[in-house]
């Protein structure tokens, strides 16, 4: 969308009916559970607009849990273990916790991809990797309630924006624990660019001692 979407606030209800963009079968590309076969629920609208964000989520649909439910379970059922990804947009803007507990309890892992700004009280067998975003030029603090139930934090680096040129500290310092830190270069659609990315983001890695990632689902042309 690269910023031009409307941002959209977070929806009430009692989940269901999601507004879904698609749903589809792919690998998980970054984070902790990079490589593995998965099931990607894309729901629609998201409460910010990030100028590098490519992802199309403005043309959705309602659809009910039933519905995603069975077309889950459609795609899913060839994987060893499906992982399946609620993503977005924001997927904390919608009543998604219904739909957590029904993944779950059909045996999949799930994972909810989150920029951190919204809350709502998922099942604690849901893993939340938080992308903090930085859309007026600097971070935020996580909400405490969600950063306390996050798996791991990512965060995209660019050499050249100075909003994401290194790692902040949105509240992570604050927890009792560590938690897993991964870095991935920003993709500017530029080579020059994403060469320097990719360096700087290797950089940083290494003096912070952050696990290195990168969107595998785009050098392997998977969509």
């Amino acid at each position: 969308m690269f910023g031009s979407n409307p941002k959209r606030p977070p929806i009430h209800g009692d989940g269901t009916m999601l507004d879904v963009q698609e749903i589809f079968p792919t690998f998980q590309g970054e984070g902790p559970f990079t490589g593995r076969n998965a099931v990607f629920i894309r729901l629609g609208g998201c409460n910010l607009a990030c100028t590098f964000c490519d992802t199309e989520f403005e043309s959705y649909h309602a659809m009910a849990l039933e519905q995603i439910m069975i077309r889950t379970h459609a795609l899913a059922q060839r994987m060893i273990a499906p992982l399946v990804v609620i993503s977005g947009g924001e997927p904390l803007r919608q009543p998604i916790e219904p739909l957590c507990r029904a993944l779950l309890d059909a045996g999949m892992t799930v994972q909810i991809e989150t920029n951190g700004t919204l809350f709502r009280p998922l099942p604690s067998e849901v893993h939340i990797i938080c992308s903090p975003k930085a859309p007026s030029g600097t971070y935020g603090i996580i909400r405490h309630d969600l950063l306390e139930r996050c798996t791991a934090l990512k965060f995209i680096i660019s050499a050249t924006n100075p909003a994401y040129s290194d790692v902040p500290d949105v509240g992570q310092s604050s927890l009792g624990r560590t938690i897993p830190i991964y870095v991935q270069p920003m993709d500017e659609y530029d080579d020059h660019k994403n060469a320097q990315n990719f360096a700087h983001t290797v950089a940083l890695a290494r003096k912070g001692g952050y696990v290195l990632g990168m969107q595998l689902h785009k050098i392997f042309g998977v969509a």
